[in-house]
């Protein structure tokens, strides 16, 4: 065992029993290789990381190249899930030296954290023009003993470049301000270019899961009614539905396609995805009413809190790609492929037939060792539904006998946050409460385990106690952006107040004078620089999902510092919208927000009322960009409106501690009533649910 062994990260664990002498992020790391005056190998990954377990079971658990590494490195290995300050500075360097990046990502540093030779997977033997492990090793302590003076200008010179990379509105010209409608059309103009009218997606192989763009030209459809900005959300979500990048047997998907078509995924399930996309498909269906929309997003709900739910409510953070095949060995997709001979014997031969038609397997193929990934190739859909689906069934029970992936069962708050949003929505839409409850329950989690009494959060946890990293900025803006979802959803206004304390927090540590923002807060570690970086990645950036929850809690609350900072924030979006809108979606969203108003929805009416209940349920699935909901109850008097949701008591609630969406609003003629604003200035108030809808764009759902 070494100095993992202590440590809660699922990933670090899994390198605990490793020969390599490892130490976790700490300074005692650095202090010991300035002591032995040798160089620092940093080694990042994550837990379902498909080349990381590769390079540790060729390098890592080999005692050779172990013994190499403990007799000339201080070897220091990072979950970069845990800490993704760390992984974002070091990766910033790795992809400025050499042009790409990925995990593991290997990087070597003096004692004092400076990068100075970078690459990401290296084999053990010299492979494809790559040297091997042993050679890069070799040669990195050579130059460390030989030519010191080169390796420190070299690391001198690479942190003056990182250094001259933040972002700064500064105090000369025009304030920073949020993207207007032109900008908004040259980026659907240049997404239009780089849409994949073939396949769906954007670009080529490999293919991501482009959610916040679709959430993005989503919002874009309904201020402006532009059907080809709908048009490449159906395109894109029926191919990613179809293909094998969604688990046809058991719901959710995989974190990318290395095809364009969609067919192959990688095949790790990470929550974030399935958070984001359960939410896009759900509003889909709000926008259009598409069935297989409805599905893909219960079915990814669901798979969300059966594979993913922890014993303490919150949701872990991956599947891996890799389990065993039942030889012994492990392999990618293992646990999700199929041959017809499996299907034969699991199905019979009189079903194993249409199975294989219907899901697209075939004696070559489309994967390893003749195995075939499910999709849904036939466009016109089984001539047996019932058949298909008794199919389905059997098939997911034969698999679910399989040895199962790996789970890395850590709970990260900025997931969660966006697992509680799609959660809440998802339930409200569909009438499942009990996805409702499990947003909540995970909610509670993030307050008790992550969140301390001065409004700073844990990055993440794990079996219900807090891990060491400090919150980043994507945790503040994405745990803000769930709770707000869940007070829209259930009207209990302490969600509301969480948002409101988390906000403050970015307000105050992580929000520079002139509005732009960091990653880490101005107390955290200090790093060779301070992390910023407001580009979507595989999520949203923590500068675009501050920007969205600053301008949906000034939605909620009137207040102009929040509308002023989110303006600020989305200053960036202004800029990078037209030429890179692919990888700033989530704040084009935000941005399409901010131009329709968003549109305030105040429902005011009895909890137990079923007028109430339809009024809220039509507000919910408004379909202008970035509507906000509250739910609350008539005062005592009949006069006001009270937060408080489906609690009692609520007309005993203070007017200075009523959210302010709800003050002054009273019952329409005795009767439950909607009040849709903008900046807080009302249309005249409705009782009547069809009105509603066509005010605010909810007539698919409702």
């Amino acid at each position: 065992m070494n100095r993992l062994a202590g440590v809660t990260s699922p990933y670090l664990l899994q390198h605990a029993d490793n020969p390599v002498d490892w130490w976790p992020w700490v300074p005692e790391a650095f202090e010991e290789a300035k002591r032995r005056d040798v160089p620092v190998l940093l080694s990042v990954g994550y837990s379902a990381c498909h080349w990381c377990h590769v390079m540790a079971e060729e390098s890592f658990e080999d005692e050779a190249t172990a013994e190499y590494l403990n007799a000339h490195y201080v070897s220091v290995k990072v979950d970069r899930e845990e800490r993704p300050d760390v992984d974002a500075v070091y990766m910033e360097a790795v992809q400025a030296a050499t042009g790409q990046g990925g995990w593991p990502m290997t990087v070597f540093l003096t004692p004092e954290g400076e990068p100075f030779y970078f690459g990401t997977y290296f084999p053990p033997e010299p492979r494809h023009g790559m040297p091997s492990f042993r050679q890069v090793l070799e040669g990195v302590r050579a130059a460390w003993t030989d030519r010191r003076e080169e390796v420190a200008e070299v690391a001198g010179r690479i942190v003056a470049d990182l250094a001259g990379r933040s972002i700064g509105y500064g105090d000369g010209g025009d304030a920073p301000r949020p993207p207007r409608p032109e900008e908004m059309g040259s980026a659907l103009l240049a997404l239009t270019r780089e849409f994949d009218a073939r396949h769906g997606g954007f670009g080529g192989a490999p293919k991501f899961p482009p959610s916040m763009v679709l959430e993005f030209l989503l919002r874009h459809h309904a201020r402006t009614g532009s059907e080809g900005a709908l048009q490449m959300v159906e395109a894109t979500c029926e191919a990613m539905a179809r293909g094998g990048l969604y688990d046809q047997l058991g719901g959710g998907f995989a974190r990318y396609s290395v095809d364009a078509a969609w067919t192959v995924p990688h095949f790790e399930k990470m929550l974030y995805d399935n958070a984001l996309l359960c939410r896009v498909y759900a509003h889909l269906w709000r926008a259009n009413g598409s069935e297989r929309a409805r599905r893909v997003a219960l079915e990814t709900a669901d798979f969300m809190v059966r594979e993913l739910r922890t014993p303490q409510g919150a949701f872990a953070s991956a599947l891996d790609a890799d389990s065993d095949d039942g030889t012994g060995r492990h392999r990618e997709g293992a646990y999700y492929v199929w041959t017809p001979a499996e299907l034969r014997e699991v199905l019979g031969e009189e079903d194993a037939e249409p199975a294989a038609a219907h899901f697209g397997v075939t004696e070559e193929g489309t994967f390893e060792e003749g195995a075939s990934v499910l999709r849904l190739p036939d466009t016109d859909g089984p001539a047996d539904a019932g058949r298909i689906e008794s199919v389905r069934r059997r098939l997911l029970d034969a698999r679910s006998a399989r040895p199962r992936p790996g789970r890395d069962d850590k709970a990260v708050a900025a997931w969660n946050g966006l697992a509680i949003a799609a959660l809440a929505e998802t339930g409200a839409y569909f009438d499942r409460p009990d996805l409702v409850e499990a947003a909540t329950a995970a909610a509670d989690l993030l307050v008790a385990v992550h969140l301390d009494a001065d409004g700073r959060l844990a990055r993440t946890s794990r079996d219900g106690a807090a891990g060491s990293g400090t919150g980043v900025l994507e945790d503040y803006g994405d745990v803000a952006e769930g709770f707000l979802a869940l007070y829209s959803v259930t009207g209990e206004s302490c969600w509301l107040e969480l948002a409101g304390t988390l906000l403050e927090t970015v307000l105050r540590h992580f929000t520079a004078d002139d509005g732009t923002l960091y990653d880490t807060a101005d107390d955290a570690e200090r790093l060779i620089r301070r992390p910023q970086d407001p580009t979507d990645n595989a999520a949203p950036s923590g500068w675009t999902a501050a920007a969205a929850a600053l301008l949906s809690y000034a939605a909620h609350t009137g207040s102009s510092r929040h509308r002023e900072a989110a303006e600020r924030a989305l200053g960036v979006v202004t800029a990078l919208a037209p030429r890179v809108p692919r990888f700033i979606g989530w704040g084009l969203a935000a941005a399409e927000a901010a131009l329709d108003g968003p549109r305030e929805i105040a429902v005011v009416g009895p909890a137990g009322d079923p007028a109430t209940a339809v009024l809220h349920r039509t507000a919910l699935l408004a379909t202008a960009p970035g509507a906000v909901v509250a739910l609350g109850e008539p005062s005592a008097d009949g006069g006001r409106g009270a937060g408080g949701g489906t609690g009692g008591g609520a007309g005993d609630v203070a007017d200075e501690e009523t959210p302010a969406l709800l003050r002054d609003r009273p019952l329409l003629d005795g009767r439950p009533a909607a009040y849709v604003c903008r900046h807080f200035a009302c249309d005249a108030p409705t009782a009547d649910p069809e009105r509603l809808a066509r005010t605010v764009g909810a007539s698919a759902g409702a």
